[in-house]
C-alpha cells in the first residue's frame, strides 16, 4: 500500500531547503550578461571617455587629458578592491556607510553570491561606475589642474565621498532607505561627478585666455567616436545594472537607446535652429546627455518616457552649456555639469514622474498615482548636491594641504601640460 502525504505537507517540509538552494544558485546566463556589462562599462572610461574629452581638450592638453582620465580608473579599481567596495557594500551602519568587514575584499570567494552572480562580479561591476565617475570630474577643469594635484583629489574624493554615496543610494543606506529611485547612477554618478566637477572649476579659476581667445577642440572626430564608445558601453552601464538577463534589463536596454537617439536630435534641432549650423560636436553631446538623463530611470519607464527624457535632455544639454553657462561666467572646460549635473537632475525628478510600476514592481512615480516618489527624488537630488558640495570643498582643502596648490603654474599651462608635465605631444606639428 503506498503511502499519500498531502502536498501541503510536503511544501511546508521542504520550502526551507527550497528556500536555501534557489537563494544559493547560480544562474549562468546572468552571471554572463553581468560579466559582459562590466566589461562594456570598463571600456567606457579608458576608451569611450578618454577619447570623448581628449578630443574636447585644446591639442595642447590631449594627452594630458588622457592620462587623467586613465589614471582616474587605475586609482579608483585599487581602492575598490582594498577599502571602497566595504564602505559602500559592506554590512550598514546607522544609514551612513559601510562596515570594514569586507576589507582587501575580506571574506569574499569564489563561491561567494550576489543574488544570482558571483559577488566577484557583482564587485568588479561596481568598481567600474567608482572609476567613471570621478574621471568624469576632469571635464570641468582640464588644461589646468597639476597631474600630481589630480591623484590625490583622486584617491580622497573616491573615498570619501563616493563611497559614502553609493552606499546611502545602493548600499542599504539612508537614501535607499527612504525609497529614492536611482537605477544607475543619477545622483551616485552623474550629480555627483556633475557638483565635484563645478566645485572644483570654481576654486581653480578661470583658464587663461577664456573669454578673450578660442579654445578650439582638439579633435572633433575623437570627440564623435568616444561618444559612440560611451553609447556603446552604456548598455552594460544601464542594462546591467539589472544584474540578470531579463525583461527589465531588456526594457532597460531599449529606454538607453530611445534616450540617447532623441537627446542627440534635440541637441542637433536646437543647435540648428540657433546657429544654422549643426555640428558633429553637439550631435556627441546631445547622446551623451540623453544616455546620463536616462540612467537613474532606465529600469523603471517605458520607452513612451524615455523618449520624452532623452528629448528634455537635450534641451536642458544645449541650453545649459550655451546659455546659462555664458551668463553665470564660470569655466567648466568641456561642460560636466552643464550636460552630466544638469542632465542628472532632470533624470532623477522625471524617475519621480515617470516610474512605472508595470516595468519594476514597487517603483511609482506621480503619473502612476504617487507624487511621493517626486519628493523622494527632488529631497536625493539635495542631499547628493549638499553632500557632494561639502565632501568636495573639504577633499579641495586636503589635496592643497598634500600637494602645495592645485593649478599649474602660467608658464606650463600657456605652454600646454602635455609638453609641460608629461614630456610628449599628441601631434606632430608641421
Amino acid at each position: 500500500m503506498r503511502l499519500k502525504v498531502p502536498p501541503l505537507i510536503v511544501t511546508l517540509l521542504l520550502f526551507p531547503f527550497s528556500s536555501a538552494m534557489a537563494a544559493e544558485t547560480l544562474n549562468a546566463g546572468d552571471t554572463a550578461w553581468v560579466i559582459v556589462a562590466t566589461a562594456l562599462v570598463m571600456m567606457m572610461t579608458p576608451a569611450g571617455l578618454a577619447l570623448f574629452y581628449g578630443g574636447m581638450s585644446r591639442y595642447k592638453n590631449i594627452l594630458n587629458t588622457f592620462a587623467m582620465t586613465i589614471v582616474s580608473y587605475c586609482i579608483a579599481s585599487i581602492i575598490w578592491v582594498v577599502w571602497g567596495y566595504t564602505l559602500s557594500f559592506g554590512p550598514d551602519r546607522a544609514g551612513i556607510i559601510g562596515g570594514l568587514q569586507h576589507l582587501f575584499l575580506n571574506g569574499i570567494d569564489v563561491h561567494s553570491l550576489h543574488g544570482s552572480i558571483p559577488t566577484y562580479v557583482f564587485v568588479l561591476f561596481q568598481m567600474t561606475f567608482a572609476g567613471i565617475t570621478v574621471a568624469l570630474i576632469l571635464g570641468a577643469i582640464v588644461d589646468r589642474m597639476k597631474f600630481s594635484a589630480w591623484v590625490v583629489f583622486t584617491l580622497l574624493w573616491v573615498t570619501f565621498v563616493y563611497c559614502p554615496l553609493a552606499h546611502w543610494v545602493w548600499g542599504g543606506g539612508w537614501m535607499a532607505a527612504m525609497g529614492a529611485l536611482d537605477f544607475a547612477g543619477g545622483t551616485v554618478v552623474h550629480i555627483n561627478a556633475g557638483v565635484a566637477g563645478l566645485i572644483l572649476c570654481l576654486i581653480l579659476g578661470k583658464r587663461i585666455g577664456y573669454g578673450k581667445e578660442a579654445m578650439f577642440p582638439a579633435s572633433v572626430t575623437l570627440t564623435g567616436l568616444g561618444a559612440a564608445l560611451l553609447w556603446f558601453g552604456w548598455f552594460g552601464f544601464n542594462a546591467g545594472s539589472q544584474l540578470a538577463a531579463d525583461g527589465v534589463a531588456a526594457s532597460a536596454f531599449l529606454a538607453t537607446n530611445t534616450s540617447a537617439a532623441a537627446g542627440a536630435l534635440a541637441w542637433m534641432f536646437a543647435e540648428w535652429f540657433t546657429t544654422q549650423k549643426p555640428t558633429v560636436l553637439g550631435i556627441a553631446s546631445g547622446s551623451v546627455a540623453g544616455l546620463v538623463a536616462i540612467t537613474p530611470a532606465a529600469g523603471f519607464v517605458g520607452m513612451s518616457a524615455s523618449l520624452i527624457i532623452g528629448l528634455g535632455a537635450g534641451l536642458l544639454g544645449f541650453y545649459s552649456v550655451t546659455k546659462i553657462k555664458p551668463i553665470v561666467g564660470y569655466d567648466d572646460s568641456l561642460d560636466a555639469f552643464g550636460v552630466h549635473g544638469m542632465c542628472g537632475i532632470w533624470g532623477a525628478l522625471a524617475t519621480g514622474i515617470f516610474a512605472d510600476p508595470k516595468i519594476t514592481a514597487g517603483a511609482r512615480g506621480l503619473l502612476y498615482g504617487n507624487p511621493r516618489q517626486l519628493w523622494i527624488q527632488f529631497l536625493s537630488i539635495l542631499g547628493t548636491a549638499a553632500f557632494t558640495a561639502a565632501g568636495t570643498l573639504i577633499v579641495i582643502a586636503a589635496t592643497r594641504l598634500l600637494t602645495g596648490s592645485l593649478r599649474v603654474d602660467p608658464e606650463s599651462e600657456v605652454e600646454g601640460l602635455d609638453g609641460a608635465l608629461h614630456g610628449e605631444r599628441a601631434f606632430e606639428i608641421v
